[in-house]
């Protein structure tokens, strides 16, 4: 299987990878079948986990190889570096406030339906930019830099698969307790995540038809991803009572990362 999965066209890769983050989504948003409440711990364990995996793969297999690829094409890594990270991060917080703005704007008229659709909407924004970290991560195995390996671009799939699947619990167990059959419940649940496959391929070819952007376009990843850590999954995770415990799944996601990057880069 792992022969066969390294053998595929990058673009290709990236596309299995982010149908395996919609499928994790749909995964959560499928709990709606069976219970209509999961126990907090669980699914701020997730959390905690993702962010810790999402964070060291910011580093290894994003910033690392961009500041490595600015060394051998010739171009000088701060610039390229800091306003591709602070635009990653900068293209979130700017949706997030036009999301807020529209919100606070309709908070008094709207339903409890219409807010769980602004909900949809919020997560499938995150998940563009998630979709295409993991497109550029595996479009950047085209250059066999150092720090971008197979095992790294599918681990960091791996994070951003376990923190959808909150996402798709969140939006589907609301919608149940609202009156939503199981079944649409189910498919809004889901829904959120169908651009990840869209921006994971587009990022996939962006990256490998223009190797200069390559640096600047890791760093926006990056960007994009420290943004969703410290803004949405730690603060989730750390509202729970055993905030340590949180903390210490963060921990352990983080030093796996570390620890595959180590072994296969």
């Amino acid at each position: 299987m792992v022969s066969w999965f390294s053998s595929l066209a990058h673009p290709l890769q990236a596309l299995i990878a982010t149908i395996f983050t919609w499928g994790v989504t749909a995964a959560g948003a499928a709990f709606v079948f069976f219970f209509k409440h999961i126990h907090k711990n669980v699914l701020d364990s997730m959390l905690g986990l993702s962010a810790g995996v999402m964070i060291a793969a910011s580093f290894w297999s994003l910033l690392l190889p961009a500041s490595q690829m600015c060394e051998n094409i010739g171009i000088s890594p701060f610039f390229t570096l800091i306003s591709g990270f602070i635009l990653g991060g900068g293209v979130l917080f700017a949706g997030d406030r036009i999301f807020s703005a529209i919100s606070d704007k309709k908070g008094g008229i709207l339903s409890e339906k219409k807010r769980s659709m602004m909900l949809i909407f919020s997560i499938t924004l995150h998940n563009i930019p998630e979709g295409l970290c993991v497109g550029v991560a595996f479009g950047s195995l085209a250059y066999g830099l150092d720090g971008a390996t197979l095992a790294s671009a599918s681990l960091l799939a791996l994070g951003i698969g376990l923190q959808n699947f909150p996402e798709g619990t969140a939006v589907s167990v609301p919608l149940r307790r609202e009156g939503f059959s199981r079944g649409k419940a189910f498919f809004w649940g889901q829904i959120s995540g169908i651009v990840e496959p869209i921006a994971g391929v587009l990022g996939a070819f962006l990256v490998i038809g223009a190797r200069k952007l390559l640096p600047f376009l890791l760093a926006f990843a990056a960007g994009a991803m420290i943004y969703v850590v410290v803004e949405e999954l730690i603060p989730e995770s750390q509202s729970n009572e055993k905030k340590d415990l949180m903390a210490l799944f963060t921990l352990f996601g983080f030093s796996l990362m570390m620890l595959l990057d180590m072994i296969f880069s």
